[in-house]
This record gives structure tokens, C-alpha cells and sequence, in this order.
């Protein structure tokens, strides 16, 4: 519940990983669905329409079935190698513009995205990004992640002054 606070005190969403009930239970924003987990409608049941439910998908068809399934965004990826789960074949960044014409809801870019590529994922057409290593591995990841959100903006062209370039 104190994550759940300090969020919205930040003026963030805060999306529990794979647990539904832990979600209801912290009066989480959300949460997010693996394919191997609870499946959405039963989420939705316990969470009610008001929590957010996204999906990760490694394919369109999986991204199709999370969309009609009710899914609010969709994860897609691998799009790069990452060494923090073992999510299937890397996907690439080319197939982020196939997943957006494939689904209208948001989709959110997972796997491997570093400072370092985040400006392409988001030019992909990415909606926005999930990253774990290129901010716990930072030695300050209040930084790495202020950075990261910075880049994201630019990319966006949500930074006043500021264009794609």
C-alpha cells in the first residue's frame, strides 16, 4: 500500500507484476499479466473496471487475443536481448509498428531497452517503454530513471522547445 501511495504521490501508476490478488490487496492501479498467468477475465473479476489489466505478448496474434480478451495496453517484446528473464526470441525493433496496426491499445516496448536505444523504440511507434536494468543497474537510479523519462519526452516531442532530432 505504500508503493501504491508513494506513486500517486508522484504522480505514477503503480502496476503490480503477474498477481491479481496482490493488486486488490495493495489497491494497486493495476496489474500486469505474463501469458502463463491468471488469465484476464478472471483478473478483471477480481479487479473490477476500474484497475488497469496489460498483457506481455511476444506476437501479434497474442497481442489480438490480450486486446479481445480486454486487455488495457499491451507489453510486447523481447525487442532487444535481456538478461533478466528469458522471454522468447528477440522480436526486433521493426516489429513494434506491426504490433501498434495490429491492436489499438496501448503497446508498451519490454526487453533490453537501455538509454542508449530508448529514442528508437519510442520512434518505432512504441506508446512507452518497461525497463528494469537500465535502472537498477545504474549507480543512481533516481538519475538513471529521470534520464531515461527525459529521453522518453524528447523522443516525443513532449519537452518544451525540444524536437525530434
Amino acid at each position: 500500500m505504500r508503493l501504491a501511495l508513494l506513486a500517486r504521490g508522484a504522480g505514477a501508476l503503480f502496476i503490480v507484476n503477474d498477481h491479481a490478488d496482490i493488486a486488490l490487496a495493495v489497491d494497486a492501479d493495476g496489474v500486469h499479466l505474463g501469458q502463463d498467468d491468471l488469465q484476464i477475465e478472471h483478473a478483471r473479476g477480481l479487479l473490477g473496471s476500474g484497475k488497469l489489466i496489460g498483457v506481455s505478448t511476444h506476437n501479434p496474434e497474442q497481442a489480438k487475443d490480450a486486446e479481445a480478451g480486454g486487455a488495457d495496453y499491451i507489453g510486447f517484446g523481447p525487442i532487444f536481448r535481456t538478461s533478466t528473464k528469458d522471454a522468447g526470441p528477440v522480436q526486433g525493433i521493426e516489429m513494434i509498428p506491426v504490433i501498434k496496426r495490429t491492436v489499438a491499445v496501448p503497446v508498451f516496448a519490454i526487453g533490453g531497452i537501455t538509454h542508449g536505444n530508448v529514442d528508437k523504440v519510442i520512434a518505432a511507434g512504441a506508446d512507452g517503454v518497461a525497463v528494469i536494468s537500465a535502472i537498477l543497474s545504474a549507480p543512481d537510479r533516481k538519475t538513471a530513471a529521470e534520464e531515461l523519462m527525459r529521453k522518453i519526452r524528447r523522443s516525443k516531442n513532449l519537452e518544451p522547445g525540444v524536437g525530434r532530432g
